[in-house]
């Protein structure tokens, strides 16, 4: 990869009071939590990666070559200032789709300080969005609902035999409008409904996701997982009955017990400690989850990237054992994932960043989109039940686009 030489400067600017405000492109990058993050538009560098199981390599040698390439000027000097990378990747490696982008303009806010990066000349696009028509049109699933039933069955069948722990098995969503989606629209009513979520634009892939593969700071480092679902009360005394089933649950212990094992059996490559919590309740605003949050000490400088690509994909959304569940996926869901459920995030050029699973998303197109949902099957899941944890999970997305 040929790059060319670019100059980046990083500056202090005035407290942004709403970053998705500050996102000047309707069609522009971003990752954003309780208001703080990083937002960027423009294309200074754009790394098409390709399929393969090396994809996270020479995704990283890329990056490698791009940093080294510039000439960099940063006064603020916080994780995220500087030049920085947005990137999502396909869920299965023999998918195409995956890429990386270095925006020409990134606007960052974290711990009371807002800051402009500028890399290459301003770009130019068209500011106006299309005019809202809330009326979406539903296509429906790439395969019907009663083949999906039948696929958890016989997943459900083969976990039981013991030909694998885990596995994870997801269904799609189309959805049309008359008028072209708008990204930015809908990444704001995201972040408004699920604060507590990481949403996040990453070219045309719109979500916000609740599960943080793997975020590093300087030597530290932090992963969350989700692993067993139940959906929110009417009320606060059916959400608190709910949420002591879920924990009490043996089905959803296990499902969450085979996640936490698949990360904590990457992290001690990159990590000399690490502190694991007990499982505890995440409520948002239409699902509660089992949460683990994982932290440690890094051995050596790693990049988040590469820790992503160790940890991806995690048995939160594929299975154990990891091949025989992504083989099991390929057979059965009748669907090409595309992004869902791959790593999205981004990486600044010392290696800091955050990587979340790209789910509760949808990949758009104009006026079309894709929406997602996924269940973990193990012993004992029943195949209406996984059916209507993810008509609770689309909900999300639906809600969201109108």
């Amino acid at each position: 990869m040929r790059t060319k030489r670019l100059t980046a400067v990083t500056v202090e600017v005035p407290r942004v009071p709403d970053l998705l405000d500050a996102l000047e492109d309707p069609f522009g990058l971003a990752w954003v939590e309780h208001g703080e993050g990083l937002v960027g538009w423009g294309e200074a560098v754009r790394i098409e990666i390709g399929a393969g199981p090396d994809r996270f390599e020479r995704a990283m040698d890329a990056l490698a070559e791009t940093w080294a390439s510039m000439e960099v000027t940063d006064e603020i000097g916080l994780r995220g200032s500087g030049p920085v990378a947005f990137g999502s990747f396909t869920f299965d490696p023999s998918e195409g789709g995956s890429v990386l982008i270095v925006p020409s303009v990134v606007v960052g806010l974290r711990d009371g300080r807002s800051w402009l990066t500028r890399i290459g000349e301003e770009p130019e696009f068209d500011r106006t969005e299309a005019e809202e028509d809330d009326r979406i049109r539903y296509w429906g699933p790439s395969a019907p609902e009663m083949s999906w039933l039948d696929a958890v069955a016989t997943a459900e069948k083969a976990v039981r035999n013991g030909e694998l722990e885990k596995v994870v098995l997801a269904r799609d969503m189309r959805v049309w409008s008359k008028t072209a989606l708008s990204p930015r629209r809908l990444l704001k009513r995201l972040a408004q409904r699920f604060p507590e979520c990481y949403s996040f634009s990453v070219d045309g892939l719109i979500g916000a996701t609740p599960e943080l593969l793997v975020e590093t700071r300087g030597d530290g480092i932090a992963s969350v997982v989700l692993a067993g679902s139940i959906r929110r009360g009417d009320d606060k005394r059916e959400d608190e009955v709910l949420g002591a089933q879920l924990l009490e649950s043996a089905k959803d212990k296990v499902e969450h017990e085979v996640a936490v094992r698949s990360v904590t059996d990457v992290l001690p490559r990159f990590c000399g400690t690490l502190s694991i919590k007990e499982p505890a309740l995440l409520k948002l605003a239409n699902v509660q989850h089992l949460a683990t949050e994982i932290q440690g000490d890094l051995r050596h400088a790693h990049s988040a990237l590469e820790i992503a690509g160790a940890l991806h994909p995690t048995a939160a959304v594929c299975g154990l054992p990891r091949d025989r569940a992504m083989d099991m996926i390929r057979r059965l869901e009748g669907m090409s994932r595309a992004r869902y459920a791959g790593p999205v995030g981004w990486v600044d050029a010392q290696g800091d960043g955050e990587w979340g699973i790209a789910l509760r998303c949808a990949e758009l197109d104009g006026g079309s989109a894709r929406l997602f949902a996924g269940g973990g099957i193990v012993a004992g899941s029943t195949p209406e039940s996984e059916l209507d944890e993810t008509r609770i999970k689309l909900l999300a997305m639906q809600s969201a686009l109108g």
